[in-house]
């Protein structure tokens, strides 16, 4: 976990094999690779790393925090890798880099940059921690933006900026994520889908190979 609240700082150090894709979560992530700093923006579809196995460090947001750190909207980086330097000043981001090159662990020090990058912006806004802690319990979007007074086209604008789509699509990535957990916890393939809040599960898998371009059973043996 992380210093940063609802964040995950994590590593990956390639082992040869290669890795699987990167789903999409409702996440975004600063990172770390061979003296670059990116930032990971919002998926809808797996993204697959290109190139040799690289080493990785990295900070996962929340999800829905990352903009406000960032000082950008998240629908301006769906689907996208890209440097630092695309969104904050060079001369700071090559600093910080030196920075966390310099570093005896990169992730440490990727995560103090969050927290000093978090000391100068506005906190989260609550509003939208609420709307994912109540969507991924399960609840319709029309029902959970009248739990929280907000109309339909409010909520839509306000998502794109937080999290780079709308709250139905973020709604579909959290069950996606809930379908996951339970699935690779050994939950049979039929009470995943009732327990994720899916109809059956032909939907479940239909949302799955949408989401993840794979097959259920391939994708749990590729993670």
């Amino acid at each position: 976990m992380s210093r940063l609240t609802g964040a995950v700082v994590w590593t990956n150090t390639p082992d040869g094999a290669g890795g699987g894709p990167v789903l999409p979560d409702g996440c975004m992530d600063l990172l770390w690779s061979e003296g670059r700093l990116l930032v990971a923006g919002p998926d809808t579809r797996p993204y697959v790393p290109g190139g040799p196995p690289r080493s990785w460090a990295g900070v996962r947001f929340f999800p829905g925090t990352a903009p406000a750190l960032l000082g950008v909207p998240a629908h301006e980086l769906r689907d996208l890798r890209v440097d630092l330097e695309d969104l904050w000043p060079a001369d700071r981001v090559r600093r910080l880099a030196d920075r966390v090159g310099s570093a005896s662990d990169p992730a440490t020090a990727l995560e103090d940059i969050a927290l000093e990058q978090a000391a100068r912006t506005m906190a989260p806004d609550p509003l939208l921690h609420r709307l994912v802690e109540r969507l991924d319990e399960g609840r319709p979007v029309s029902a959970t933006a009248a739990e929280l007074g907000i109309g339909t086209r409010t909520l839509h604008r306000r998502c794109l900026g937080a999290f780079g789509y709308g709250p139905k699509t973020l709604a579909r990535i959290l069950r996606l994520r809930r379908a996951l957990a339970l699935a690779r916890a050994g939950t049979p393939y039929a009470e995943t889908a009732v327990r994720a809040g899916y109809a059956d599960q032909s939907h479940l898998s239909r949302e799955v190979r949408e989401l993840t371009g794979m097959p259920l059973g391939e994708l749990l043996g590729a993670g």
